[in-house]
């Protein structure tokens, strides 16, 4: 290499000042290489190396459809099997999972100081009655039984055929694993602890509890939904420590809260509903518009992470959802309505699609249980309940030709005059929230909550089957009937049958229990197959065709409901407990064993 000779500057004074400038960049090449180095071989290298390799602020990666997204709610099933991966011993993986990881960025840790005893004193009655809810009518307590056998049915075939995978294929009788969970396993057992527990079915409880502590792992590293992991295993392991007191529960369900924190990690604090829970890299589901959060997923962390701050004595659970009720109650409302769809960027809806079925419902579900869960305190959730119920009246609920009450969707304005299965949770909603509202208003809430009720009965009692399809529309001359092929299937579905159980419970009407026994007698002649149940494809068929699917929340919800529908109320007493959307029962938080700081 030859030098150009700069004016006034000698050859040698050029080279000595070259080498040392030339030294110099050597060092701080060799410095900066050793820092970066560093920066990936830390132990937390995962958090890291997101600063540099951010998948959240990224283009939103496709997981999954719309139809596979539990908001089109409880839908998990999907027809392709995941192959199964090679799982860690149980001792390993019970080892690690009792660990708290204390390198989170919130900092949330586990605090034994909650007292469950303390914690029984504080309910009103016994969690299970006096004779766990046992009827005195011969002919109720036989239909009773009859669910309870099923329960023991539909698990005994899943402990054989799919213990340890998520779900049963009763047809091909193996297991289904699905993509909604991220690598966690087991969803069949944990959704069916507190049904087993409160059936009376202790020694399945007893080999539930034992896969539970010996073989959840909770050390997964999959692509979950924040919303179906929030619902199913934290809502499952939150009840089966507060029925039970086993403090193996309190320690799973403490480390499987704390890995879904880093879903929040966005400019709004609103989570994106996809986390990978090894990793804490979150995003929006590929088919959600524009990269947005769904307001039923986002809106559904309510219940369960409440009850986590009371557990780990740590406010940053509660803090996270009311930042989402923040900034709910900033934005503005179209009609006062909330659509389904909101940016965690930018804090503003997407679209302006409102419904009370998939996408939307648990939120407004989620809205009077926080108010009842509170022991009737946080007056917000009371506001923003009514108000949101109010704009439902004024713009979804219609009233068909035939005399039918039912809720329509919203797309900008323009109904549509279709109604989902998953909205028929909206009677049993509406009727649990009647004695708070205003009371001039009671009476009409009783009656719009029986109105919707008997609709979605209706939906039922127009089928062959006698079972309800998917979705029904009241146009072209329909009435709650499915009139599209793609609505007519029917997957196990518990929404109708819990609003029977609620309007039982709050009006003593004799017809939800008959209603219930209709469902029962459907599910045993259409359903039930040589190893479990299934869903079938065609309500409207003769002849049914199976989807070889025993879903999770068949045994978490649509016999749970069933089973309370035919006891007598002092089981799981409404004075005492709420059910999550996944008819987990998690017990009101009243004052006197509250561990949590106000959060304001």
């Amino acid at each position: 290499m030859v030098f150009r000779k700069l004016p006034g500057v000698s050859a040698s004074g050029m080279g000595l000042r070259l080498s040392q400038k030339f030294v110099f960049l050597l060092f701080l090449s060799g410095l900066v290489t050793l820092c970066f180095g560093a920066l990936f071989f830390l132990p937390d290298s995962v958090r890291l190396k997101r600063i540099f390799l951010s998948k959240t602020e990224s283009q939103p990666v496709t997981v999954g459809s719309e139809n596979d997204a539990k908001t089109d709610k409880k839908n998990a099933g999907g027809e392709t099997l995941e192959e199964v991966m090679p799982s860690r011993s149980k001792t390993e993986s019970a080892s690690k999972d009792e660990k708290v990881t204390s390198s989170s960025n919130q900092g949330a840790n586990t605090d034994t100081s909650f007292d469950y005893n303390k914690f029984k004193k504080c309910l009103l009655k016994p969690p299970l009655g006096i004779e766990h809810g046992k009827p005195s009518d011969p002919q109720t307590l036989q239909r009773r039984e009859k669910v309870k056998e099923m329960m023991k049915f539909a698990w005994d075939n899943y402990k054989s055929f799919a213990w340890g995978k998520n779900e049963l294929r009763p047809l091909t009788r193996n297991g289904h694993i699905g993509n909604m969970f991220g690598g966690l396993r087991g969803a069949s057992i944990v959704d069916s602890l507190d049904t087993l527990y409160i059936m009376g079915l202790m020694d399945e409880y007893n080999d539930a509890k034992e896969w539970v502590e010996t073989s959840l792992d909770l050390n997964s590293n999959g692509e979950a939904s924040l919303f179906e992991v929030n619902i199913r295993y934290v809502g499952g392991l939150l009840s089966a420590y507060y029925l039970t007191g086993d403090e193996m529960f309190k320690r799973k369900v403490m480390v499987l809260g704390e890995k879904l924190l880093p879903a929040f990690n966005t400019p709004t604090g609103i989570p994106r509903g996809v986390i990978n829970l090894g990793s804490g890299t979150s995003w929006s589901w590929g088919w959600a518009s524009a990269g947005s959060s769904i307001l039923a997923e986002f809106g559904t962390l309510h219940l369960e992470f409440v009850h986590l701050s009371e557990l780990s004595n740590n406010g940053i659970y509660t803090e996270k959802v009311m930042n989402i009720r923040k900034l709910l109650n900033k934005i503005e409302k179209p009609h006062g309505l909330y659509p389904n769809f909101l940016s965690p960027v930018s804090g503003n809806w997407v679209q302006h699609h409102v419904s009370i079925g998939g996408l939307g419902d648990s939120f407004y579900e989620y809205l009077i249980k926080s108010y009842l869960m509170s022991d009737k305190t946080d007056e917000e959730a009371k506001k923003m309940y009514y108000s949101a119920l109010e704009a439902i009246e004024a713009n979804l609920v219609q009233k068909s030709p035939g005399g039918l009450t039912y809720m329509a969707e919203w797309r900008g304005g323009i109904l549509d005059h279709k109604m989902g299965h998953l909205a028929c949770f909206s009677g049993g909603m509406v009727v649990i929230g009647a004695d708070d509202g205003a009371p001039e208003k009671r009476q009409h809430y009783l009656d719009l909550a029986a109105e919707i009720t008997h609709t979605c009965h209706e939906s039922y009692s127009r089928s062959a089957t006698k079972l309800g399809p998917e979705a029904f529309r009241f146009d072209g001359g329909a009435e709650a009937t499915a009139t599209r092929l793609s609505d007519r299937y029917y997957i196990l579905r518990p929404e109708v049958i819990e609003s029977y159980m609620y309007m039982w419970r709050l009006t003593h009407d004799p017809k939800y229990r008959e209603w219930g026994w209709e469902a029962v007698e459907a599910l045993e002649q259409h359903c039930r197959v040589e190893a479990g149940f299934s869903g079938i494809r065609d309500v409207y068929a003769q002849t049914v065709s199976h989807d070889n699917m025993q879903q999770s929340f068949f045994l978490s919800e649509t016999l749970k409901y069933l089973y309370l529908l035919f006891s007598d109320d002092d089981l799981l007493p409404l004075e005492d407990w709420v059910f999550n959307t996944e008819a987990h029962p998690l017990p009101v938080v009243r004052k006197s064993f509250s561990l949590q700081k106000q959060v304001k």
